[in-house]
């Protein structure tokens, strides 16, 4: 890791809502950083019932805000407030990145690049055959390698906030950052690749998949008929195009309305994965 001497500046936010079982193994990779004069690290608490809060402060140099809402963009906003430095790395709490993915990012943002990203990785260990296939033909769609959303962090320079005032009431806030910068704006940074571990399970990939198309739906001009494209023409052989057609099917099936215990639609839930939240014990001894 590079030494604290040469660590660039920025400030790092996590979101949390009841992440207990996932933010040691955030944190314990940001330790190193956190408590450098230069980088700001701060976990910021929204509507959590567990020990999330209690278990970030145990990190010297880990900063803890709670807010009683369980929003992640007012967490993001309160994050925001409190922090000083730029440029600024929204980070999911269940992500690990690398330190110096994250010096790579802050030394990018640091000339005229408003937006960027860390290279990221899909960990698939231990989830259904349906679920990998998701993902193999997700990897095959440029879209999802050249965009700021999908990786559970991205980052922005300071001229590259004011482009917003704050974040909206939205259900992905990393697409809503995504598209205030056009293509050339907007930077893949070759580091060490962000762990991004995918659910398990088929029911837990269908909840993801209910929640970003809930997303992408606050959008008015987002289609899914780019990435048709993208998956059709990313088809090279018989193991590709079943995959394509694995995804095709749970694209489809998230888009189906689900019925509650009364019969009655319900799509107002908040869905995330629960399948990779295991509770851990180990925290910084």
């Amino acid at each position: 890791m590079r030494t604290p001497a040469n660590f660039p500046t920025g400030a790092i936010l996590i979101p949390a809502h009841n992440e207990a079982s996932v933010i040691d193994r955030t944190l314990r990779h940001l330790a190193p950083i956190a408590e450098l004069d230069q980088v700001e690290v701060c976990v910021i608490c929204n509507g959590c019932t567990d020990n999330t809060a209690e278990r970030a402060r145990k990190y010297p140099g880990v900063h803890v805000i709670e807010i009683t809402e369980a929003s992640k963009t007012a967490a993001l906003n309160a994050g925001d407030a409190w922090a000083t430095r730029w440029p600024r790395l929204y980070l999911d709490a269940d992500i690990e990145i690398d330190p110096d993915a994250i010096a790579r990012v802050f030394q990018t943002l640091s000339g005229s690049v408003p937006a960027a990203r860390p290279l990221y990785r899909y960990d698939t260990s231990g989830a259904s055959p349906m679920v990998r296939a998701y993902y193999r033909a997700r990897r095959r769609m440029p879209s999802t390698r050249f965009a700021l959303w999908g990786a559970g962090v991205y980052a922005i320079s300071k001229t590259g906030h004011e482009r917003f005032d704050s974040f909206p009431t939205v259900t992905a806030d990393d697409l809503f950052v995504d598209r205030l910068f056009a293509p050339n704006e907007k930077h893949i940074v070759t580091t060490i690749p962000v762990r991004v571990r995918t659910p398990r399970t088929t029911a837990a990939l269908l909840a993801i998949l209910r929640r970003n198309q809930r997303g992408v739906s606050e959008f008015k001009s987002a289609s899914s008929g780019t990435s048709f494209k993208e998956l059709v023409l990313s088809v090279r052989g018989v193991t590709s195009a079943l995959d394509a057609l694995a995804y095709t099917a749970l694209a489809a099936l998230s888009r189906a309305p689900r019925l509650n215990r009364r019969g009655s639609h319900d799509d107002s839930s908040w869905e995330r994965d629960e399948s990779t939240r295991i509770i851990t014990t180990r925290s910084v001894s």
